[in-house]
């Protein structure tokens, strides 16, 4: 859940939106979604994917083998801000289904597209309308107070559309923001945006996914978690920050972390295995503020409690940062 989400606008709007991205992590967009050229194709195994849709290409940062990469020279800085000397991982998804974060698939080619009117930064939003149904499910549920997030893939187009703070209005949605992501495509939000989340990240390509985790055994792509204090600052490919911290070593958006190799996960099993596992190849991106060590799943009534709170005997201190570009502020 956000604790805060202090927006800057662009100053330099142009700039933002051509602007070459270091690090290899695609571009910045301009300001809303392009005309792709179709559906991203049938994916192959040992890659992520919704419905049929490979969830973004392979060379997209969120499905980057980071095992490799140098430790980030800050790394002990940076695990001291963020507690994890006294903190351990947690599953911020389970088997109620007021918790995690929920996604739906549609067939774009015949839900209906309804109009969506944003509330908070408009300016900021890819504009609808977008394939969203009515019953699609809010994050905590119809009642909630918190993100209230609503994400929907179309499968038909393997686009994903996302709304953060979204009430259903009827016949269309108020969102106070919003983001489309070809999932055809690297391309970044122009910087200094944000999307349905803080960080100007997608949202559904960092969850711990059932079908992924339990029904396929395998996850294939980086995780989404937050922390309490984040600086103002982003790593590609974050493009905004929502930063109540003034100290450098505060983590900034899209700092990228990962379980190191000598952390023995022999003695786990089941779901925690298989996201552990994936912690040490993918590792994991600050994308909002909340919570220390808060991993982000899906909404299922079928996670194994049990099973997941093994992950929480995980400190924080088996983790590392890794040098994935430098701070944007």
């Amino acid at each position: 859940m956000s604790l805060s989400r202090v927006l800057l606008a662009c100053l330099f709007l142009s700039a933002c939106g051509s602007a070459a991205a270091p690090g290899g992590y695609g571009h910045p967009g301009g300001g809303g979604p392009t005309s792709p050229p179709g559906p991203t194709p049938t994916p192959l195994a040992g890659v992520a994917s919704i419905g049929g849709c490979q969830v973004f290409p392979s060379s997209n940062p969120w499905n980057e083998d980071v095992s490799g990469l140098p430790v980030d020279p800050n790394s002990a800085q940076y695990l001291a801000q963020m507690n994890a000397s006294t903190t351990n991982l947690h599953p911020d998804f389970g088997s109620n289904p007021t918790y995690g974060i929920p996604y739906v698939t549609v067939h774009g080619n015949t839900q209906p597209f309804v109009t969506i009117n944003f509330t908070l930064y408009g300016s900021e939003s890819d504009p609808g309308p977008y394939p969203v149904p009515p019953n699609a499910p809010v994050e905590g549920g119809s009642g909630s107070t918190g993100d209230r997030h609503v994400l929907v893939v179309d499968i038909d187009n393997c686009i994903d559309y996302e709304m953060y703070d979204a009430f259903y209005v009827g016949p269309g949605w108020n969102a106070g923001s919003g983001a489309v992501w070809h999932f055809n495509s690297n391309a970044l939000r122009p910087y200094y945006w944000t999307s349905a989340d803080a960080a100007g990240l997608p949202i559904v390509a960092g969850l711990a996914r059932y079908d992924e985790t339990v029904q396929t055994g395998a996850i294939y792509h980086a995780l989404r978690f937050t922390v309490q204090h984040t600086q103002a600052g982003f790593i590609l490919p974050a493009t905004h920050f929502a930063s109540n911290c003034s100290n450098i070593y505060c983590a900034p958006m899209g700092l990228r972390v990962r379980l190191k190799a000598s952390y023995d996960i022999s003695g786990f099993h089941g779901a925690s295995l298989v996201i552990l596992t994936a912690l040490k190849k993918y590792g994991m991106i600050v994308a909002d503020n909340g919570s220390d060590w808060y991993i982000s799943g899906s909404t299922d009534t079928r996670w194994d409690d049990t099973d997941l709170d093994q992950l929480k005997t995980v400190p924080a201190s088996a983790f590392e940062v890794v040098q994935t570009g430098s701070i944007i502020h």
